[in-house]
């Protein structure tokens, strides 16, 4: 089964889970707000909601709230009780505010995101490299519990292992079983504040780039038609796509050294 994947160009989890499925006008629904969230990631719940009733949608606050817990989104704005995690989980304190990212390797982010389908919506994880801007692995998931966060950390560590790894508060990040074997190496972990994606923000910019354009102009029939999409932007993104912060090289040269590093 491994080398029939292998040979398709899938992940093995493709083999085993099906799209999460919303009813039909939630899936509508939820793709308004993923563009409108893609453009606008401070809106809240209560803006969203005035902004859909607006163009006709009769939805109320609770319900737009459910549907953006469920596709991972949250505005980027500070809340109270910063510190609460999860029984069981931890929270570590944000140590990028002010510190210049000069090299390969000082910086590892990873983030979570909603995918679209015709039928449906999967969650993608990457983990990136923020000198170089190297997406260094992604997984896809029909849930939000970690085993994908966890399988796309283990893949991303046969590159090397980073000085400081930040994700945000999700507890796909906070349990034990994700941030030990980083703790295990010597790694510093850092987490966003609630509500500040921005803290995130080299993997926000991933995530405008994967969106606009590669997920909005298609329409992916299920889970492996959206892998098979998904990888060959990466491999794009990665050894192809020229990227103007990094002086028009691509990440594959400056994480490889063949390249100088970003301006400024």
């Amino acid at each position: 089964m491994r080398r029939q994947c292998e040979l398709l160009g899938l992940a093995r989890s493709s083999l085993y889970y099906e799209a999460a499925v919303e009813p039909e006008e939630n899936q509508r629904l939820m793709r308004w707000i993923d563009e409108q969230y893609t453009r606008t990631p401070f809106y809240g719940s209560r803006r969203m909601a005035v902004v859909l009733q607006q163009r006709g949608w009769p939805v109320n606050r609770k319900r737009v709230a459910r549907l953006m817990a469920l596709m991972g989104l949250e505005a980027i704005y500070p809340k109270r009780n910063l510190s609460r995690a999860a029984a069981g989980h931890r929270i570590y304190p944000y140590l990028l505010r002010g510190v210049k990212i000069a090299r390969v390797g000082q910086v590892w982010s990873s983030d979570i995101t909603y995918i679209r389908l015709r039928g449906g919506f999967i969650y993608l994880v990457a983990v990136l490299d923020w000198f170089s801007r190297y997406v260094l692995s992604w997984r896809c998931s029909n849930s939000l519990e970690g085993v994908f966060c966890r399988e796309a950390l283990q893949a991303a560590m046969v590159h090397g292992v980073p000085e400081i790894f930040n994700s945000d508060q999700g507890s796909q990040f906070t349990c034990q079983e994700f941030h030990a074997p980083l703790l295990r190496l010597g790694v510093r972990v850092s987490m966003d504040g609630r509500g500040r994606a921005l803290d995130n923000v080299f993997t926000e910019r991933l995530w405008r780039s994967v969106k606009y354009e590669e997920v909005y102009l298609n329409d992916y029939a299920g889970v492996a038609e959206a892998e098979r999409g998904i990888g060959a932007y990466f491999d794009f993104y990665n050894h192809t796509r020229p990227h103007q912060a990094l002086g028009y090289a691509t990440p594959a040269q400056i994480f490889s050294g063949r390249a100088a590093g970003p301006l400024g």
